[in-house]
């Protein structure tokens, strides 16, 4: 299959990058308003830029009303956020916190997570995360034709669990447990590996994912109730 972009509405273009582009980090962005009210919300567009200073990006579409999200609006008001890391047990939370919550609504409190204050920015921190990087503004880049925005931010610090950090910055990856985000579902890295591989362990894992939840191995929240081009899901609780 040969696909031409400019052929594709926005709907199916972010469906054909969100599909192609696994797994993704997610960046679990906590922020204040300029009012004071926190919120959280997962970023799947997020990745590191940087080494010195060490920077990371974030791309943020509009809510599915055509509205900037809160998250953006604040970095953009205050230049600060914090990344949070998303680890398996608090997988239904972060999903939880994709839901287009009003503006006055703080998604710690609603999904149940606890603050944990920052040492240099005013967002809190979720206190259940493994890792937390404090973030301030560097840059923002308007992308595209539909308000997409990529937003720069310079890691001022970094917050990680006393039993994974190693030294000189090395972090004991294999004890996270992280979760990654496919197209409209999730993924745990539980693997790890140095190639090259066996032939017969490659043939062995050839096939579909093994699925955790007990959805059929050929079920896709996309097309249902549970997916929208803008990544907001419903208030599941």
């Amino acid at each position: 299959m040969i696909i031409d972009t400019s052929e594709l509405d926005a709907a199916a273009g972010y469906k054909l990058l969100i599909g192609s582009i696994v797994p993704r980090a997610i960046g679990w962005v906590s922020t204040l308003s300029p009012d004071g009210i926190a919120n959280l919300a997962p970023i799947s567009f997020f990745t590191a830029v940087g080494r010195k200073p060490p920077m990371v990006s974030l791309t943020m579409q509009p809510r599915s009303t055509g509205e900037l999200k809160d998250t953006f609006t604040n970095i953009r008001d205050t230049g600060e956020f914090v990344t949070n890391l998303v680890s398996l047990p608090h997988a239904h939370q972060m999903h939880r916190t994709a839901h287009e919550f009003p503006s006055e609504v703080d998604e710690f409190e609603a999904v149940g997570l606890t603050k944990a204050p920052s040492q240099l920015v005013a967002p809190p921190r979720v206190a259940e995360a493994p890792i937390h990087f404090e973030c301030r503004l560097e840059r923002i880049i308007p992308v595209g034709d539909l308000d997409d925005h990529v937003v720069w931010g310079v890691v001022e610090r970094v917050h990680v669990r006393d039993d994974l950090y190693l030294e000189r910055g090395r972090v004991d990856t294999a004890a996270l447990a992280p979760v990654g985000r496919l197209a409209a579902e999730y993924t745990l890295v539980e693997n790890v590996f140095t190639t090259p591989l066996d032939d017969g362990l490659l043939a062995a894992r050839g096939g579909r994912m093994r699925r955790l939840d007990e959805h059929d191995e050929t079920y896709s929240p996309i097309g249902t109730d549970a997916w929208s081009p803008s990544g907001s899901v419903p208030d599941a609780s």
